[in-house]
């Protein structure tokens, strides 16, 4: 657990504000810029709590003052009940993972060396240090064949993941993450948080994760702390609190106007009828297409999962993935309303794809069928009743 008791900074007063000098009481009075103003807050064991607010609100200074990079003006910050003040650097550091924006990989070392570095400054034996550095190499994602290659051989997201690796590498029970994932482009993002969330399923670290983006704050966070300019916590909350019932203006202008539709992710879905879709066969000829009788027609692998909607009038001899619209979300039946709606609006056809946990198809859904159960959700929340979420059938 990290607590945060009356936590502020200030910049331009006595405090040199240095990781290893400069008082913490530090007395300024009330000159200086302050960057973090009497913050108080706990980020649970096992959990994900995300910072997030506009620039100049304090994010990064107060992720950095947890390890002690940044040093508080006043009041108190303990990690699993120990004051870091009273804490060796080396010892606080040694606890905690890191990770940045870029990666801050040293280039002249390979990935696996890079991955080495902290076990072996901890004095694991080079051959253990190289075997956990192997497993969590494959366990962020990468291939093991990259692991000789350099950071400039890299891709970003690659090279992201391999800094999550080397902050995984001594096991740390503490993870500071400083904005990891904004530096790679939106598709190799949602690749990274998807990753993420999987590793913290199965190693339950506690994190502490600064991001500017809303959207990943609410994907990501178990728990949410919204800052203000000059560093005031507006709101902590779980992200489907946060959504639905925001503190004041600041904070409901900041999660946005479509945090409606976006709560609907935390909604699980209904029981809803599907339709059977009529499908077709990747390599499915034009007059198998057309006999189907829709302008779009749902295209299925070998295995029976969704692959895209062909139009039938493009099809002049068979059915190929460059002629597939791959524009469509396909929502699971273990999903959420959100991702039920989303299908049904995305869809060419108008006709949103549902697929099982398996990925096979179970058929369709449209957006009309999907409005009365939110409707019905949100009414019996108004009622103080908790719905029921079950699997889409």
């Amino acid at each position: 657990m990290i607590r945060f008791e009356g936590v502020t900074k200030r910049y331009g007063d006595a405090d040199s504000g240095s990781a290893d000098g400069g008082s913490r009481a530090g007395g300024g009075g009330d000159q200086g810029a302050v960057a973090v103003d009497n913050l108080t807050l706990e980020a649970p064991t096992g959990q994900i709590t995300v910072l997030v607010g506009p620039s100049g609100c304090g994010k990064t200074t107060t992720l950095r003052m947890v390890n002690r990079m940044i040093t508080p003006t006043s009041g108190t910050i303990s990690v699993n009940g120990r004051d870091t003040a009273s804490m060796d650097v080396a010892e606080l550091r040694r606890g905690m993972g890191y990770v940045i924006q870029h990666a801050g990989l040293f280039p002249h070392r390979t990935v696996v060396d890079n991955v080495m570095t902290v076990p072996r400054l901890l004095g694991v034996d080079k051959r253990q240090a190289r075997a956990r550095a192997m497993e969590l190499i494959e366990r962020v994602g990468l291939d093991p064949a990259m692991a000789r290659r350099y950071p400039a051989q890299l891709s970003g997201g690659q090279q992201q993941r391999v800094g999550v690796a080397r902050a995984l590498a001594a096991d740390p029970p503490v993870m500071l993450m400083d904005e990891p994932f904004s530096a790679v482009d939106p598709v190799v993002r949602e690749q990274l948080q998807n990753e993420f969330l999987r590793l913290q399923s199965e190693l339950g670290k506690t994190i502490l994760f600064v991001t500017h983006d809303i959207d990943e704050a609410v994907k990501l966070g178990d728990q949410v702390a919204v800052l203000r300019v000059g560093g005031v916590l507006a709101q902590l909350a779980p992200p489907a609190t946060l959504l639905a019932d925001p503190v004041d203006d600041f904070v409901a202008g900041f999660v946005g106007r479509d945090r409606g539709y976006r709560a609907l992710s935390f909604a699980a879905a209904p029981e809803l009828s599907l339709t059977d879709e009529p499908t077709v066969r990747l390599g499915a000829t034009a007059e198998q297409v057309r006999a189907v009788g829709s302008p779009w027609v749902l295209a299925v692998g070998d295995a029976g999962e969704p692959v895209g909607w062909v139009r039938a009038a493009a099809v002049d001899h068979e059915v190929t993935r460059d002629l597939l619209h791959r524009g469509g979300t396909v929502a699971s039946t273990s999903g959420s309303l959100r991702a039920l709606l989303d299908a049904a609006l995305s869809s060419p056809s108008g006709r949103g794809v549902v697929a099982g946990d398996d990925g096979r198809l179970v058929g369709t859904i449209t957006a009309a069928e999907v409005v009365p159960a939110i409707e019905a959700r949100r009414t019996a929340t108004t009622a103080g009743e908790v719905p029921e979420g079950a699997s889409t059938r």
